[in-house]
């Protein structure tokens, strides 16, 4: 199993800007969303010294810790921390999903087609983080 940490903010990736150039239209990411691709993939290299995999299925495992607000209840705080409490808001876990296997895309796996199964979750945290597992899918023969 291959676990990648990423200490910061998760970002979600963000609606694709348009700019035009003469006679063709270029498509590119929000700044913001582009940085953190950078960083994570910065940290996934750090982490991870193998060859993108490639040609076997993968099982994707996200977790994306939000930071807490600043003002919230010793109660909140307990629960938050009990993953009791978790994010009902913006921006959806499907979004942090894309940005993170976009960001891991010839780091981790040579190209996120050969991902069967993504499992993804938002929680609150002191500190945001990510943490990503990575392993070699394995069918359900039930």
């Amino acid at each position: 199993m291959i676990v990648i940490r990423y200490e910061g903010e998760p970002v979600p990736a963000g609606r694709p800007r348009f700019a035009r150039h003469d006679n063709y239209i270029q498509t590119y990411d929000p700044a913001k969303a582009r940085e953190f691709k950078s960083l994570l993939g910065w940290a996934a290299r750090s982490q991870y010294r193998g060859e993108p995999i490639s040609g076997k299925p993968l099982e994707v495992y996200i977790e994306a810790y939000r930071k807490n607000q600043k003002h919230i209840s010793k109660v909140e705080a307990q629960r938050r921390a009990k993953k009791t409490s978790v994010p009902l808001t913006k921006p959806d876990v499907d979004n942090y999903v894309k940005s993170i296997l976009d960001a891991l895309t010839g780091i981790i796996w040579e190209d996120d087609n050969i991902i069967q199964h993504v499992d993804a979750r938002k929680y609150y945290a002191k500190q945001p983080h990510v943490i990503i597992k990575v392993k070699e899918y394995e069918a359900d023969n039930g």
